[in-house]
């Protein structure tokens, strides 16, 4: 399943949370800022909703009672890359970096404020709308459009943008979403240092400083899947100081 399209209707928000306060803190903030937003309270039910839903974004914590928010992010994103944001406690760092190892696009720590989260909310739906642009443009308009390609090779590794593929030495790559955008931004930069705050902003989405971790955790994962050996990386190198650089030969 991929995310449902959006449009100019009311984008919609499913919000798996069972501290109440911060359902109403939530549900509040949201529908002023034009969301429709789904509340469920238990992590048994989040998945039904899911199917009925079918949500723009899912804003998912990771204490939940009847099936905790990890194993309802994991299954959301077995068959789906609608964004996941999840919402922890400060405590929870082991459980937020399994999130996004999981899939989840960010986390954001509680307490929080509500600009602070509508702006990702917002930045990962463009981000969203923008691949689905590019499927639809690869579809109707062929491999060109808005001037870039979609499809990139280098190293051994190839990326198809519009089928959302990837493929290294010939043989397929399983990426979380992104995994994949963040490959494909690499390999449109190749030989370019990159620093954490450019890849959140060209790759999230995020135009104001953040304080997270999911670029090194992203990047982890998509070390494990595409190098050789990922304590001794080739591709994706590190940039001590500074960010990453993907390498512009073996």
């Amino acid at each position: 399943m991929t995310a449902p399209e959006a449009n100019d209707a009311a984008l919609t928000v499913l919000l798996v949370e069972d501290e109440e306060t911060i359902v109403e803190f939530l549900t509040m903030g949201l529908t002023y800022e034009g969301f429709t937003v789904h509340v469920v309270r238990d992590g048994r039910d989040a998945l039904p909703a899911f199917e009925r839903v079918h949500p723009h974004l899912v804003l998912l914590d990771i204490m939940l009672p009847g099936m905790d928010g990890l194993q309802v992010c994991r299954t959301i994103r077995a068959e789906s890359n609608v964004p996941v944001l999840l919402l922890s406690a400060r405590g929870e760092e082991f459980d937020r970096v399994l999130g996004l190892e999981l899939g989840a696009d960010d986390y954001l720590t509680k307490p929080f404020a509500m600009r602070e989260l509508v702006a990702r909310v917002k930045a990962m739906l463009r981000r969203a709308a923008m691949r689905l642009r590019d499927a639809t443009d690869a579809t109707s308009r062929g491999p060109i459009a808005h001037g870039e390609p979609f499809r990139f090779a280098a190293n051994g590794l190839e990326v198809d943008r519009a089928e959302r593929r990837a493929t290294r030495d010939g043989q397929p790559v399983i990426l979380k979403p992104k995994e994949f955008d963040l490959l494909c931004y690499f390999l449109r930069h190749p030989g370019i240092v990159l620093t954490r705050e450019a890849l959140l902003r060209e790759v999230w989405g995020y135009e104001f400083p953040i304080d997270t971790r999911t670029v090194d955790v992203h990047i982890r994962g998509l070390r494990q899947k595409i190098e050789v050996d990922p304590s001794e990386p080739r591709l994706i190198e590190t940039v001590r100081g500074y960010g990453y650089r993907f390498a512009t030969r073996r």
